[in-house]
């Protein structure tokens, strides 16, 4: 039986589509999207793909800062943070947890590839807009967007000047948000734009151990973009940018215990006996959380040169990108307050990249584009597990303090492609696109773990007293292991499109994507079967085998299959956009928790993702609009042996001893039902001044938080009610605003999974769960100035 939310989801989207169906009642019409998703503007009624498109103005008005902001307004899109990384996914497919994955779904920022998991916590303002492409993009993008594609364009320098001065303030979790864009002409042929933004929340978290709000974030960014038009034929963009994103202490809260032996209980015994205090375990906490301090220091910087000639009708564009960033995080991930352990990792980050594309003219009978990609990367990457001096493992033994084991990767890329897209219009009608893109990347990578000892020295695998420790947490170290890739791919688009009538457009599209392999950076565990490590047992020092850990992955393909339809309705007072979709995966990229304190990568099988998505425009009366967009997502493993199996859930793989067969299965983060639903209203008051409210519901079906699939991590239902009401001058002049976010103050769990070492120091019988919640109720104040 269907929820009332669903019910009313299902009656608010249909009340879109039949409305909209309706004659108008007087001439009313849409202005116009332009987009970029084919590499050309486009109107979006004529572009042949499933694109959801947010205006800088909308996400202004939304307090949208970040990719995970953006969810709430676009169906089928996903966004997780975790406790030492970051997951992005569309229809259900999504990179794990693992420095060494390129991310399923490609982010682009003005052309230039941001494929790191950390660079989608970057912040975002002064866009012209955010195009979320759903679907494998494997031509015009290309670089292992294998789920979709997340296209930003930045505002750009204008003929004119202009000014804008954006305060806000939100008292209950202490966010404090200033926006400063000045933009206009410097000389007769050259233009300039200063985007500078500080932010600051003290955070809706309350670490009872620290007594402090969390997460505390400080985030600013400086931006500086030239436009140069050199010639009649010659336009040069320039933009510069550089940002940090830190953090103090995370989101997330240790939520219930199951089991015969409760964690509280188990970690209360250590404490006892080693004289540390009391810890308790309160499932009735919210957002309360102990820890003894996490933190996430990030810095980035880029560099964009676009370049624009026309050769006669056809445009040649070169952008030329720089990226790098590099970041610190210290994580007390045992996510209590007694000290036992702490993680830290580092990573340095450094890309090149260079595109060249010629573009015709358009509106012939055969359009094209047709370039050139190359790209080199270099990562580094290092990562410690360290046990400090008043950790509760002295309880087991005095000497288990002040000692680590570390963990050192690199890994250097250089990839190289050629791609090319024809749209063949055969008549007024119908149309035939095609597509290809050709890739080749090398990849070169290496990884050692080691201990470290009290003196702070390197002691390798020497040490039987470490080796006994971390390999109860199934940590081993070894030697340099180094190995290097070398694979291509050839990835083929066809799209049919047939214009029914000057107000409806049909198109069906056949394509495959890939997403490369590569190495495995967390693996804690040599991937030799046969190599161990001697470690102390009650009959003495033995060679243990230990576990076997992963290096090298292979690559992930996709092949999708989609129809699609996009409608003006009410003579141009509304619109309507349906896609139909189904995507089959096979040698799925996944990143399995040992259920300890490491992660493995694995091919997991082959999966299926299936759908219906749906949105559309309607202006109601003049100020008056309706926007909904809805998503049917089916997902299922269609062969996924090597599942990571949930607390007390008895392993059944017959081909994986001791993992769990998700065949069959839904994946997390993949909800039934997702939508939408804003009414926007604006209403003159007197001459001079106007009211602009716009009323968002965000709806989402219950779905798994975790990657083992626990019954015990499910996300219920919800629905999220936002508002913004605004007074202002009508000219837009000034403006001041009450936002309110989440009124209905739902708990919402973002990710999940079993505590580290609560199975440990529960000997199995017990287990906890932390999750991480999304923010509760918050109303702010914000004005804006123009000039």
């Amino acid at each position: 039986m269907k929820s009332i939310r669903q019910r009313t989801l299902s009656v608010a989207i249909g009340t879109i589509a039949a409305a909209a169906a309706m004659p108008s009642l007087a001439q009313l019409a849409l202005e116009e999207v332009v987009v970029t998703a084919q590499k050309r503007e486009q109107s979006l009624m004529d572009v042949p793909i499933s694109v959801n498109a947010v205006a800088g103005e909308k996400m202004n008005e939304a307090g949208i800062n970040n990719l995970e902001d953006m969810t709430a307004y676009v169906p089928n899109l996903t966004f997780n943070q975790t406790g030492i990384g970051t997951i992005i996914g569309i229809r259900g497919i999504s990179s794990g947890i693992n420095q060494g994955f390129e991310q399923s779904v490609g982010q682009y920022v003005d052309g230039i590839y941001y494929g790191r998991a950390q660079l989608t916590r970057a912040p975002m303002f002064d866009m012209e807009r955010v195009e979320i492409l759903r679907g494998p993009q494997s031509i015009l993008f290309g670089k292992n967007s294998i789920a979709g594609a997340v296209s930003m364009t930045t505002a750009k320098p204008t003929d004119d000047f202009e000014g804008s001065v954006t305060a806000l303030y939100e008292p209950d979790h202490g966010e404090r948000d200033v926006k400063l864009v000045l933009s206009g002409p410097l000389t007769d042929t050259l233009s300039g734009r200063l985007a500078i933004l500080d932010r600051q929340i003290d955070g809706y978290y309350n670490n009872t151990t620290l007594n402090r709000d969390e997460s505390d974030e400080d985030v600013s960014v400086v931006r500086g973009s030239l436009r140069w038009d050199a010639s009649d034929d010659t336009t040069v963009n320039l933009k510069l940018e550089k940002s940090k994103f830190d953090t103090k202490g995370r989101f997330l809260e240790l939520v219930n215990e199951v089991g015969a032996v409760p964690y509280s209980a188990a970690v209360a015994q250590v404490n006892a006996a080693v004289g540390n205090g009391a810890y308790v375990l309160d499932a009735t906490q919210d957002f309360n959380r102990q820890s003894n301090g996490d933190s996430s220091d990030n810095e980035t910087e880029n560099l964009t040169l676009n370049i624009e000639h026309q050769l006669g009708d056809i445009t040649l564009t070169s952008i030329t990108g720089y990226n790098a960033y590099e970041y610190k995080e210290d994580c007390d991930c045992d996510f209590i307050g007694a000290s036992i352990f702490t993680a830290q990792s580092g990573e340095d980050f450094d890309q090149v990249s260079q595109e060249i594309r010629f573009t015709s003219p358009g509106g012939e009978t055969v359009d094209w584009i047709a370039g050139a990609f190359w790209q080199s990367t270099d990562l580094k990457f290092n990562d410690s597990i360290t046990v400090p001096g008043d950790s509760l493992l002295r309880f087991l033994n005095p000497n288990f303090a002040n000692i680590a084991t570390q963990r050192n990767f690199q890994q250097e890329s250089d990839l190289w492609s050629v791609f090319a897209q024809a749209t063949w219009n055969i008549d007024d009608e119908f149309r035939l696109n095609l597509g290809a893109r050709y890739t080749s990347e090398d990849k070169e990578a290496s990884r050692r773990q080691y201990h470290v000892d009290p003196t702070g020295a390197d002691v390798g695998s020497d040490s039987v007293l470490l080796n006994t420790l971390f390999s109860a947490f199934a940590i081993e170290p070894y030697d340099t292991i180094r190995a290097d890739r070398d694979e291509g791919a050839f990835t083929p688009l066809i799209t049919a499109q047939w214009d029914v009538s000057p107000d409806a457009m049909l198109y069906a599209t056949y394509t495959t994507g890939f997403k490369g392999g590569g190495f495995d950076v967390r693996s804690n565990a040599h991937p030799d079967p046969a190599y161990g490590v001697t470690v102390l047992t009650a009959a003495g020092p033995v060679l243990n085998p230990g576990r076997t850990g992963v290096f090298e992955y292979e690559e992930e393909k996709a092949t999708s299959f989609e129809l699609g339809g996009k409608f003006t309705l009410a003579d141009g007072a509304a619109e309507l956009n349906v896609a139909l979709f189904r995507t089959e995966y096979e040698d799925l990229q996944t990143s399995q928790f040992d259920g300890t304190l490491g992660f493995n990568v694995t091919n997991a099988g082959e999966a299926t993702s299936q759908g219906l998505e749906m949105d559309g425009r309607w202006l109601l009366a003049e100020g008056l609009t309706l926007t909904g967009s809805a998503a049917y997502l089916d997902f299922e493993y269609d062969k996924f042996p090597n599942g990571q199996c949930a607390f007390g859930v008895t392993p059944n793989s017959t081909s994986n001893p001791g993992l769990c067969d998700f065949s069959g299965q839904r994946r997390e983060f993949t909800p039934e039902l997702q939508g939408t639903l804003s009414l926007d209203h604006i209403v003159p008051v007197g001459d001079n001044f106007e009211l602009h409210s716009t009323l968002d519901l965000i709806y989402s079906d219950d779905y798994f938080a975790s990657p083992t699939l626990d019954q015990n991590l499910v996300q219920e239902a919800y629905t999220k009610v936002n508002l913004r009401v605004a007074f202002g001058a009508a000219d837009g002049q000034w403006e001041v605003a009450l936002i309110g976010k989440n009124l209905t103050d739902e708990e919402v769990v973002t990710f999940g999974n079993v505590a580290p070492l609560s199975t440990t120091l529960t000997q199995g019988n017990g287990a906890a769960y932390y999750a991480f919640f999304d923010r509760p109720r918050s109303v702010a104040v914000q004005g804006t100035l123009r000039f």
